[in-house]
């Protein structure tokens, strides 16, 4: 049997543990650590630099408080809408501005802090700028002392605007540098490009927009997240639960090995032909040493005149141990109908088509039924 100081060590091991967790989700100790070293360049340099763009010199940086929470949001947290160019820039700009108008306004400091930072909130939510670190550059203005009521409406731009302009062009080569995208830019939505008014085949099925600000709704609560990267977020929940279940089928399980080619220096009416004769959609073509050079079909070949050149694309690509649950994303976005499956030397080992595909998952579902409907017969439903 256990004994009390036994749960109590587990005890204070688990909430040393959950000390230590992380807040956010995705938000690992190697990206705070990346964190850190963007909030202290990006905050030194910014101070340094305003300082001695001001005449102060390197050694008086010229920075303002609510710069720091800005780089708070920037560095560790640059996904967000609320760490964008222009919530930071607009949202502090803005917000000192409403709080330097407050000040001039209303003489009761009480009221003038608590008037600062609602019309914060409300003009920044009015131009898209929501940045909560703008909620202390509006009380700065007001109860930033003799400094601050001297420069009047200068203050939000310099040093405010001025601090947040090279704060946000120093995180985005930061983030360039650490292989990070910003300003960060939500997955691409789907689109249909056929010109018909039917959804993409991707969201046909599943939850739909709607659902989704349904779900938003009912939650009643304001999430730091885009509507965008939360569809995104979902659609890629379901691939990974896609693959769990069929993580042990792979591309060399699925593809045609007798691949169809054509080098990249054949006609367009010999690559029709092939495309023809084998009633086949998508031709690699081969370059120097037999390597992947891109694909060609018929759309292509149409536009493709007497004596033109091949008109190579870019080709969708698999490795063999990928899993073939992790094609469907290409192949079901309306313009890629066959994925080549590539060597480490770029050398066309196969090749996957939408039928390959298909003709796959309706067998794994055929199989998932029927053990479904044994497992029930044994269990005498």
């Amino acid at each position: 049997m256990a004994q009390p100081h036994d749960d109590a060590h587990k005890s204070g091991i688990l909430s040393k543990i959950r000390l230590f967790s992380p807040i956010l989700a995705g938000a690992t100790l190697k990206e705070r650590l990346i964190g850190c070293l963007g909030a202290l360049l990006g905050i030194c340099v910014t101070g340094l630099v305003c300082g001695m763009a001001m005449g102060n010199g390197p050694h008086l940086p010229l920075i303002v408080a609510p710069i720091g929470a800005s780089a708070v949001l920037l560095f560790a947290v640059p996904a967000s809408p609320l760490a964008q160019p222009w919530p930071i820039v607009g949202g502090n700009t803005i917000s000192a501005f409403a709080g330097v108008a407050i000040a001039s306004l209303v003489s009761d400091p009480a009221l003038a802090i608590g008037l600062a930072v609602a019309l914060a909130i409300l003009v920044m939510s009015l131009t898209r700028s929501l940045h909560p670190p703008g909620g202390a550059a509006a009380l700065t203005a007001v109860i930033g002392g003799a400094a601050v009521t001297r420069a009047g409406f200068w203050f939000p731009l310099v040093p405010i605007a001025l601090n947040s302009l090279i704060l946000v062009l120093i995180g985005m080569a930061f983030h360039r540098l650490a292989g990070r995208q910003y300003p960060h830019r939500p997955a691409a939505t789907p689109v249909n490009t056929h010109g018909t008014a039917d959804p993409p085949a991707a969201l046909r099925a599943g939850f739909t927009a709607d659902d989704i600000d349904a779900a938003i709704a009912r939650l009643d609560e304001t999430l730091d997240v885009s509507r965008a990267d939360i569809d995104a977020l979902l659609r890629e929940v379901e691939r990974q639960a896609l693959a769990r279940r069929h993580g042990a089928l792979t591309v060399d399980d699925i593809m045609s090995r007798d691949v169809v080619t054509v080098h990249a220096d054949a006609t367009p009416d010999e690559a029709r032909r092939k495309l023809l004769d084998h009633d086949i959609r998508t031709l690699p073509v081969l370059g120097d040493e037999s390597r992947l050079a891109g694909t060609v079909g018929l759309r292509e070949l149409a536009t493709a005149g007497p004596g033109a050149a091949l008109p190579v694309t870019a080709a969708a690509t698999a490795r063999s141990s990928d899993p073939a649950v992790s094609l469907l994303p290409r192949l079901t976005d309306g313009t890629i109908h066959a994925v080549v499956v590539i060597d480490d030397a770029e050398r066309v080992i196969g090749i996957v088509s939408q039928t390959d595909l298909l003709a796959t998952l309706a067998r794994s579902l055929s199989h998932t039924a029927r053990t479904g409907l044994m497992a029930g017969h044994g269990q005498g439903i």
